[in-house]
Protein backbone atom coordinates (compact mmCIF):
# COMPACT_ATOMS: atom_id res chain seq x y z
CA UNK A 1 0.00 0.00 0.00
CA UNK A 2 1.07 3.90 -0.63
CA UNK A 3 1.74 6.30 1.79
CA UNK A 4 0.76 9.83 -0.39
CA UNK A 5 1.76 12.93 0.70
CA UNK A 6 -0.67 15.66 -1.76
CA UNK A 7 -0.41 19.56 -1.98
CA UNK A 8 -3.60 21.30 -2.65
CA UNK A 9 -2.60 24.14 -4.67
CA UNK A 10 -3.75 27.16 -2.98
CA UNK A 11 -5.30 28.39 -6.79
CA UNK A 12 -6.87 24.70 -6.83
CA UNK A 13 -9.27 25.33 -3.38
CA UNK A 14 -9.74 29.14 -3.65
CA UNK A 15 -9.52 31.63 -6.31
CA UNK A 16 -6.75 33.87 -5.51
CA UNK A 17 -8.03 36.85 -6.95
CA UNK A 18 -10.46 37.01 -5.06
CA UNK A 19 -10.48 37.89 -0.86
CA UNK A 20 -11.24 34.46 0.98
CA UNK A 21 -12.82 32.53 -2.00
CA UNK A 22 -13.02 28.99 -1.62
CA UNK A 23 -14.14 26.21 -4.32
CA UNK A 24 -16.16 24.28 -2.30
CA UNK A 25 -16.80 21.81 -5.27
CA UNK A 26 -13.51 21.12 -5.88
CA UNK A 27 -12.67 20.61 -1.79
CA UNK A 28 -15.70 18.18 -1.88
CA UNK A 29 -14.36 16.16 -4.96
CA UNK A 30 -10.94 16.41 -3.12
CA UNK A 31 -12.04 14.90 0.44
CA UNK A 32 -13.93 12.21 -2.17
CA UNK A 33 -10.78 11.34 -3.79
CA UNK A 34 -9.30 11.26 0.07
CA UNK A 35 -12.09 8.50 1.09
CA UNK A 36 -11.21 6.57 -2.15
CA UNK A 37 -7.83 6.56 -1.32
CA UNK A 38 -7.90 5.43 2.72
CA UNK A 39 -10.83 2.91 0.96
CA UNK A 40 -8.13 1.06 -0.71
CA UNK A 41 -5.60 0.95 2.23
CA UNK A 42 -3.51 3.62 1.63
CA UNK A 43 -2.54 6.18 4.16
CA UNK A 44 -2.89 10.20 2.97
CA UNK A 45 -1.09 13.31 4.38
CA UNK A 46 -2.25 16.12 3.04
CA UNK A 47 -0.37 20.02 2.62
CA UNK A 48 -2.39 22.98 1.42
CA UNK A 49 -1.95 25.93 -0.01
CA UNK A 50 -3.22 29.74 1.22
CA UNK A 51 -4.57 30.49 -2.02
CA UNK A 52 -6.89 33.71 -1.42
CA UNK A 53 -6.80 33.05 2.76
CA UNK A 54 -2.94 33.97 2.86
CA UNK A 55 -1.62 35.65 -0.56
CA UNK A 56 -3.19 38.77 -0.91
CA UNK A 57 -2.85 40.04 2.83
CA UNK A 58 0.74 38.97 2.86
CA UNK A 59 1.35 40.86 -0.28
CA UNK A 60 -0.18 43.76 1.15
CA UNK A 61 1.52 43.81 4.17
CA UNK A 62 5.22 42.82 2.78
CA UNK A 63 4.97 39.51 5.34
CA UNK A 64 7.19 37.85 3.43
CA UNK A 65 10.19 39.77 4.31
CA UNK A 66 9.57 40.01 7.76
CA UNK A 67 9.23 42.91 10.58
CA UNK A 68 9.63 46.78 8.94
CA UNK A 69 9.26 49.69 11.12
CA UNK A 70 7.57 51.86 9.65
CA UNK A 71 4.50 49.50 9.05
CA UNK A 72 4.70 47.21 12.11
CA UNK A 73 1.98 47.51 13.69
CA UNK A 74 0.02 47.29 10.54
CA UNK A 75 2.33 43.64 10.33
CA UNK A 76 1.63 42.33 13.62
CA UNK A 77 -2.42 42.66 13.14
CA UNK A 78 -2.02 41.41 9.36
CA UNK A 79 0.30 38.20 10.73
CA UNK A 80 -2.72 37.86 13.21
CA UNK A 81 -5.08 37.99 10.76
CA UNK A 82 -3.37 35.28 8.06
CA UNK A 83 -2.94 32.61 10.70
CA UNK A 84 -6.64 33.09 11.76
CA UNK A 85 -7.84 33.23 7.95
CA UNK A 86 -5.81 30.08 7.30
CA UNK A 87 -7.42 27.99 10.00
CA UNK A 88 -10.61 28.84 8.37
CA UNK A 89 -9.65 27.53 5.40
CA UNK A 90 -7.95 24.16 7.23
CA UNK A 91 -11.45 23.88 8.72
CA UNK A 92 -13.25 24.26 5.41
CA UNK A 93 -11.20 21.21 4.19
CA UNK A 94 -11.41 19.50 7.30
CA UNK A 95 -15.12 19.70 7.32
CA UNK A 96 -15.23 18.23 3.66
CA UNK A 97 -13.46 15.45 4.47
CA UNK A 98 -15.31 14.45 7.89
CA UNK A 99 -18.59 14.94 5.44
CA UNK A 100 -16.45 11.87 3.27
CA UNK A 101 -16.16 9.66 6.49
CA UNK A 102 -12.73 10.78 6.68
CA UNK A 103 -11.25 11.49 10.48
CA UNK A 104 -8.29 14.27 10.45
CA UNK A 105 -6.04 16.58 12.45
CA UNK A 106 -4.81 19.57 11.89
CA UNK A 107 -1.19 20.79 12.41
CA UNK A 108 -0.78 24.79 11.79
CA UNK A 109 2.97 25.27 11.51
CA UNK A 110 2.89 28.29 13.52
CA UNK A 111 1.69 26.07 16.94
CA UNK A 112 5.46 23.55 15.92
CA UNK A 113 7.35 25.57 13.21
CA UNK A 114 9.71 28.77 13.01
CA UNK A 115 11.87 30.64 10.47
CA UNK A 116 11.30 29.62 6.72
CA UNK A 117 12.55 28.31 3.84
CA UNK A 118 13.10 23.83 3.70
CA UNK A 119 15.27 23.96 6.78
CA UNK A 120 12.77 25.27 9.04
CA UNK A 121 13.23 24.28 12.44
CA UNK A 122 10.26 21.98 14.36
CA UNK A 123 9.88 18.24 15.15
CA UNK A 124 8.50 15.96 12.44
CA UNK A 125 7.05 13.56 14.91
CA UNK A 126 3.82 14.08 15.11
CA UNK A 127 3.25 13.32 11.50
CA UNK A 128 5.51 10.18 11.69
CA UNK A 129 3.45 9.24 14.44
CA UNK A 130 0.06 9.15 12.42
CA UNK A 131 -2.26 6.99 12.90
CA UNK A 132 -2.96 4.98 9.33
CA UNK A 133 -6.91 5.94 9.53
CA UNK A 134 -6.25 9.64 10.66
CA UNK A 135 -5.37 11.97 7.77
CA UNK A 136 -3.25 14.52 9.23
CA UNK A 137 -3.07 17.96 7.49
CA UNK A 138 -1.26 21.30 7.55
CA UNK A 139 -0.48 24.26 5.48
CA UNK A 140 1.29 27.23 4.30
CA UNK A 141 1.39 29.71 7.22
CA UNK A 142 3.15 32.61 8.75
CA UNK A 143 5.60 31.30 11.47
CA UNK A 144 7.80 33.17 14.36
CA UNK A 145 11.57 34.07 13.32
CA UNK A 146 14.50 35.15 15.00
CA UNK A 147 14.94 38.85 15.10
CA UNK A 148 15.25 40.94 13.27
CA UNK A 149 12.88 39.28 10.92
CA UNK A 150 9.99 38.47 13.84
CA UNK A 151 7.73 36.76 11.39
CA UNK A 152 7.76 35.13 8.13
CA UNK A 153 6.22 32.78 5.38
CA UNK A 154 6.53 28.63 5.37
CA UNK A 155 5.11 27.75 2.23
CA UNK A 156 3.52 24.29 1.97
CA UNK A 157 6.02 23.50 -0.71
CA UNK A 158 9.04 23.92 2.11
CA UNK A 159 6.72 22.03 4.22
CA UNK A 160 6.19 19.38 1.64
CA UNK A 161 10.07 19.13 1.61
CA UNK A 162 10.89 18.25 4.65
CA UNK A 163 7.70 15.66 5.40
CA UNK A 164 8.79 13.74 1.95
CA UNK A 165 12.61 13.82 3.01
CA UNK A 166 12.50 12.87 6.37
CA UNK A 167 9.17 10.30 6.87
CA UNK A 168 10.57 7.38 5.45
CA UNK A 169 6.85 5.51 4.70
CA UNK A 170 5.88 8.12 1.72
CA UNK A 171 5.87 6.35 -1.43
CA UNK A 172 4.10 8.67 -3.80
CA UNK A 173 4.02 12.77 -3.66
CA UNK A 174 1.67 14.42 -5.16
CA UNK A 175 1.45 18.43 -5.98
CA UNK A 176 -1.92 18.70 -7.32
CA UNK A 177 -2.27 22.14 -9.12
CA UNK A 178 -4.87 24.48 -10.06
CA UNK A 179 -5.14 25.39 -13.51
CA UNK A 180 -3.12 23.01 -15.49
CA UNK A 181 -2.69 19.56 -16.51
CA UNK A 182 1.12 19.84 -14.74
CA UNK A 183 4.56 21.44 -16.03
CA UNK A 184 4.16 23.40 -19.57
CA UNK A 185 6.49 24.09 -22.05
CA UNK A 186 5.00 27.63 -21.95
CA UNK A 187 2.99 29.68 -19.51
CA UNK A 188 -0.88 28.19 -18.93
CA UNK A 189 -1.71 31.44 -20.50
CA UNK A 190 -0.43 30.14 -23.59
CA UNK A 191 -2.99 28.24 -25.42
CA UNK A 192 0.03 26.72 -27.73
CA UNK A 193 1.85 25.40 -24.62
CA UNK A 194 2.14 21.68 -24.53
CA UNK A 195 2.36 19.27 -21.47
CA UNK A 196 5.75 18.00 -20.77
CA UNK A 197 5.12 14.59 -19.29
CA UNK A 198 8.68 14.30 -17.78
CA UNK A 199 10.84 16.75 -16.00
CA UNK A 200 14.57 16.99 -14.37
CA UNK A 201 16.16 19.91 -13.08
CA UNK A 202 18.70 19.62 -15.93
CA UNK A 203 16.20 21.06 -18.12
CA UNK A 204 15.33 24.89 -18.06
CA UNK A 205 11.66 25.64 -18.37
CA UNK A 206 9.54 29.13 -19.34
CA UNK A 207 6.95 30.03 -16.33
CA UNK A 208 5.24 32.54 -15.15
CA UNK A 209 5.07 33.81 -11.49
CA UNK A 210 2.32 35.96 -10.71
CA UNK A 211 3.99 38.46 -8.18
CA UNK A 212 0.76 40.15 -7.50
CA UNK A 213 -0.98 37.38 -5.77
CA UNK A 214 1.59 34.53 -5.14
CA UNK A 215 4.25 35.43 -2.42
CA UNK A 216 6.10 32.28 -2.17
CA UNK A 217 8.06 31.73 -5.76
CA UNK A 218 5.34 29.84 -7.80
CA UNK A 219 5.69 26.89 -10.27
CA UNK A 220 9.61 27.69 -9.78
CA UNK A 221 9.49 27.22 -6.12
CA UNK A 222 7.58 23.56 -6.53
CA UNK A 223 9.73 22.59 -9.37
CA UNK A 224 12.83 22.78 -6.94
CA UNK A 225 11.04 21.66 -3.94
CA UNK A 226 9.76 18.53 -6.22
CA UNK A 227 13.37 17.55 -7.67
CA UNK A 228 14.38 17.52 -4.16
CA UNK A 229 11.66 15.41 -3.38
CA UNK A 230 12.52 12.95 -6.13
CA UNK A 231 15.85 12.53 -4.72
CA UNK A 232 14.40 10.71 -1.44
CA UNK A 233 11.08 9.31 -2.74
CA UNK A 234 10.43 7.51 -6.34
CA UNK A 235 7.11 9.03 -7.73
CA UNK A 236 6.89 13.11 -7.69
CA UNK A 237 4.13 14.23 -9.88
CA UNK A 238 2.37 17.31 -11.24
CA UNK A 239 -1.17 16.94 -11.31
CA UNK A 240 -4.49 18.45 -12.72
CA UNK A 241 -6.26 19.30 -9.49
CA UNK A 242 -9.42 19.33 -11.16
CA UNK A 243 -9.39 15.75 -12.32
CA UNK A 244 -8.71 13.52 -9.36
CA UNK A 245 -9.32 10.28 -11.21
CA UNK A 246 -5.55 10.38 -11.88
CA UNK A 247 -3.94 9.97 -8.86
CA UNK A 248 -6.21 6.37 -8.67
CA UNK A 249 -4.98 6.42 -12.23
CA UNK A 250 -1.53 7.03 -11.01
CA UNK A 251 -1.59 4.04 -8.14
CA UNK A 252 -3.30 1.79 -10.14
CA UNK A 253 -0.95 1.51 -13.24
CA UNK A 254 2.20 2.90 -12.29
CA UNK A 255 1.36 6.39 -14.64
CA UNK A 256 -0.75 9.02 -15.64
CA UNK A 257 -1.40 11.89 -17.69
CA UNK A 258 0.86 14.72 -15.52
CA UNK A 259 4.39 15.53 -15.15
CA UNK A 260 6.62 13.07 -13.28
CA UNK A 261 9.70 14.78 -11.71
CA UNK A 262 12.99 13.00 -11.10
CA UNK A 263 16.41 14.14 -10.11
CA UNK A 264 18.22 12.88 -12.87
Amino acid sequence: MAHLLVKFGGGLITDKSAMKTVDHDIISDLAKLTQNLLSKGHTVTIVHGAGSFGHLKAKKWQIAHGAKQEILTEQILAVDSIRADMRELNSILCEALAHADVESRSLPPSDWARETGPNFTGSLEQFRNSPKEIVTTTFGDVVNCNPPKRFGILSGDDLMVRIATEIPTITHVIFLLGDTEGLLAGPPSDPEAVLIPHWQPSQSISGEHDTSQDVTGGIFLKLESAAIIAETVEHVWLLDGRKPERVVELLENGNTRGTRITCK
